[in-house]
């Protein structure tokens, strides 16, 4: 099952790394304290709409910019875990073997 807030918390530690920031960095940035930013991050805790502008505009990215790459992953695991639908017979072959 995939896990909206799990995604979520690896695009903005993702973010966050590849602008070499800390935890104290961008929790003081948003305004959040720097347990509960961890806790999104590693997908413990669903960040409110409010809280994940705030830590958007802390990581000076627009919060569509997360929101693509979220839903770009979430995507990708929908793909890989996807059941595989069998074809179905063409109608003719149905009518023929029901006769």
């Amino acid at each position: 099952m995939i896990l909206l807030r799990r995604e979520l918390g690896d695009v903005l530690r993702e973010q966050r790394q590849s602008q070499g920031r800390t935890l104290r960095e961008v929790s003081a940035a948003a305004s959040v304290s720097l347990g509960y930013l961890s806790e999104v991050e590693r997908g413990e805790k669903e960040a409110s709409s409010e809280l994940l502008s705030s830590i958007c505009g802390a990581l000076h990215l627009p919060l569509s910019e997360v929101l693509g790459q979220v839903s770009e992953r979430v995507a990708e695991t929908e793909a890989l875990t996807a059941p595989v639908a069998l074809p179905l017979p063409p109608a003719a072959m149905v009518s023929a073997s029901a006769a």
